[in-house]
């Protein structure tokens, strides 16, 4: 099965709501499975609370997350590996440059006009957390459509 990794700060907001929305997305025939981690992540943390009840509107249960930092294991795993902001990809290549052909901005498969990063919505309201769910869900449309015609 192949692996997309997701990756943001503290694998507590932005990471997470992506790999739950891109596996609820892709479905569990695809051949495809998902993992989030963080560059800065401290191991076992819960999801924020504003992102389980954001992703809880959509019938998407987040509150089994536990954070994890970013490992080698985890990037050697990954088939894709998706960054939220040029910063974090930055991070990720600078530790592993090896998989540079494999290290993408979440925003880099679509012609959609958003800005390429994502931004960290750690500490803002409930609606802030849907504005950045509902980000990454239009992200994760133009992803799959990729995956779906163009990975092999």
């Amino acid at each position: 099965m192949k692996k997309v990794l997701f990756v943001c700060t503290g694998n507590t907001c932005r990471s997470p709501m992506a790999e739950a929305l891109f596996r609820h997305r892709i479905g569990p025939d695809s051949g495809w499975d998902a993992a989030s981690a963080g560059v800065y992540a401290a191991a076992g943390s819960p999801a924020s609370q504003n992102a389980v009840l954001a992703l809880k509107e959509l019938g998407i249960d987040l509150s089994a997350h536990r954070s994890q930092p970013l490992t080698a294991q985890l990037v050697e795993d990954a088939e894709l590996i998706l960054a939220m902001t040029a910063g974090h990809r930055f991070q990720i290549l600078d530790a592993f440059p090896a998989v540079g052909n494999r290290v993408f901005l979440i925003n880099a498969f679509g012609t959609s006009k958003v800005p390429a990063d994502v931004s960290d919505p750690f500490g803002g309201s409930l609606n802030t957390y849907k504005r950045i769910r509902d980000e990454i869900d239009r992200a994760l449309s133009d992803l799959i459509l990729f995956i779906r015609t163009g990975v092999k």
